[in-house]
């Protein structure tokens, strides 16, 4: 299942890692590890964030998604389950329309 993951960073702590020198290495091997499909990294209400789509192939993963950027930086993570145009048509709208309208 594809997922959606916002990180975010908070100021002190990842400061710090900026300060001392390890902040791209760690997140270097972070996703060196995850292998997410695309990374971007941004803002979320004025903190430092990052943006991965990852898949999961089971719910037991998320724990190793996250983990990292809890121990490693103090971060939140949120998941949230996306699907391609390809994927919401196999979604049976039509039909979920006409049962439930």
């Amino acid at each position: 299942m594809r997922m959606l993951v916002h990180v975010k960073f908070p100021h002190e702590a990842f400061n710090a890692r900026v300060k001392n020198g390890s902040a791209g290495k760690r997140i270097g091997e972070i996703l060196k590890e995850l292998k997410p499909e695309s990374t971007y990294f941004t803002e979320i209400e004025g903190h430092r964030a990052a943006i991965l789509i990852v898949d999961v192939a089971e719910p037991s993963r998320v724990p190793a998604i996250a983990e990292p950027w809890f121990l490693s930086f103090g971060a939140s993570c949120e998941f949230r389950v996306v699907m391609s145009p390809d994927e919401l048509g196999k979604a049976g709208l039509e039909g979920l329309g006409k049962k439930w309208a």
